[in-house]
């Protein structure tokens, strides 16, 4: 069973050294960046030779490209901001041992976020089951940007141990990203036809609110979980609000 670990970039110098460090049992690292600025690829290169650049198109177009230059019969493909626990690595070193016709096309993985100094275990953002662990032949990409994910067609296993997940450095860091990624599916939802309102925008943001900090228990979460909760009704908001600017302020 070779593994490759598979990962995309663009001016991670903070995050690219122990990204590698978290990954060393792979049979191979494959990076892909997208012309950063500054030392990310530099540092990377102590870690692997396979550092290849591709000019962004998307997040679902950059991991297959990713993908299709690894040489491994599974990959792993893992975030910047995430690490492997000990306990997940030593539950994807056991496949080895294992028969191929034994095993599922794919794993999920329980992913754990420390967000503003603590770890998040409401408010929907665990266990965030994620599927990263797959056999490359059965794999392909798909969903809706800017969360498109790898799929599999076949089974799918569980595996033990987590993916820690050390997301948004601060919460203008949160708010660059939620506004990025509220711009990405507003494209998408325009595209496809999608309208909007001042109705829309008002109660599709308090639903997500109401369910993110009462039904998903962010309350749990302290101070942290209403920041959540109310980021998320935010892009929610903002999500719609683009798509209603989009389609009534056309240059």
């Amino acid at each position: 069973m070779k593994i490759s670990a598979s990962i995309i970039v663009s001016n991670e110098e903070d995050n690219i050294a122990d990204l590698c460090e978290t990954v060393s049992w792979a049979d191979e690292i494959v990076i892909v960046d997208s012309n950063s600025t500054d030392r990310t690829v530099e540092i990377a290169k102590k870690y692997t030779d396979k550092i290849f650049q591709r000019e962004f198109r998307g997040f679902q177009d950059k991991h297959e490209f990713a993908d299709s230059m690894t040489m491994g019969d599974w990959i792993f493909w893992i975030d910047a901001d995430e690490r492997v626990t000990p306990e997940l690595e030593k539950a994807i070193n056991s496949l080895r041992s294992k028969s191929e016709s034994d095993l599922p096309a794919g794993f999920r993985i329980a992913r754990r976020t420390w967000y503003e100094g603590r770890w998040i275990m409401h408010s929907g953002w665990y266990p965030d089951y994620q599927m990263r662990l797959y056999r490359k032949v059965d794999s392909y990409w798909d969903g809706i940007a800017p969360h498109q994910t790898a799929r599999v067609n076949g089974e799918i296993g569980m595996l033990d141990g987590e993916l820690l997940h050390y997301t948004k450095r601060d919460l203008s860091e949160h708010h660059r990203v939620t506004d990025a990624y509220a711009s990405l599916a507003a494209e998408h939802l325009a595209n496809s036809g999608v309208k909007s309102s001042a109705s829309k925008m008002f109660f599709s943001s308090i639903a997500a609110f109401v369910r993110t900090y009462f039904l998903k228990q962010g309350f749990r979460d302290g101070v942290q979980g209403m920041m959540i909760a109310m980021f998320t009704a935010y892009g929610v908001f903002l999500k719609y609000a683009k798509v209603w600017e989009r389609h009534n302020l056309k240059k």
